[in-house]
């Protein structure tokens, strides 16, 4: 209930800030880690009580540090705000969280691993996506 608590609030803080144009680049960097450090301690406490496979919560952080890391290579240069990808990224996994939490029936394995598995994919997608977008940002600064 806490973690689903958690994200509604960001959600609600993302769309206050976008609504009355209080973007700040501080925001654009402190609010990503924010969900990062959210969405990692909930996916390491799913694997530790045996709930999710390991290698699914490694793939997910090493994107998400990964990605952390990228941003702050190119701070000098820019900031990289989130893509819609990243935002929808981050939204499935938010989801499928969620749906590890609740306790549901048995019948709804399916739908926690096939939200998953479209975290998962979205993870890596984005994650190259985000590869790419510094690169070009540091190759445009250097030009």
């Amino acid at each position: 209930m806490l973690f689903a608590i958690a994200s509604l609030t960001d959600q609600v803080d993302g769309w206050v800030a976008r609504r009355y144009g209080l973007i700040t680049d501080f925001g654009k960097i402190a609010d990503p880690i924010a969900d990062k450090a959210l969405i990692g301690a909930a996916l390491v406490g799913l694997s530790l009580l045996g709930e999710l496979p390991w290698w699914v919560t490694i793939v997910i952080a090493v994107r998400e540090i990964g990605v952390t890391l990228l941003r702050f290579w190119v701070i000098r240069h820019g900031v990289i705000p989130a893509s819609r990808g990243g935002k929808a990224k981050t939204m499935t996994q938010i989801l499928a969280i969620v749906t590890y939490l609740l306790p549901l029936p048995d019948g709804a394995l399916p739908v926690q691993w096939a939200l998953m598995g479209l975290a998962v994919l979205l993870t890596v997608v984005t994650g190259a996506d985000y590869v790419v977008r510094a690169v070009r940002l540091r190759a445009a600064a250097r030009a």
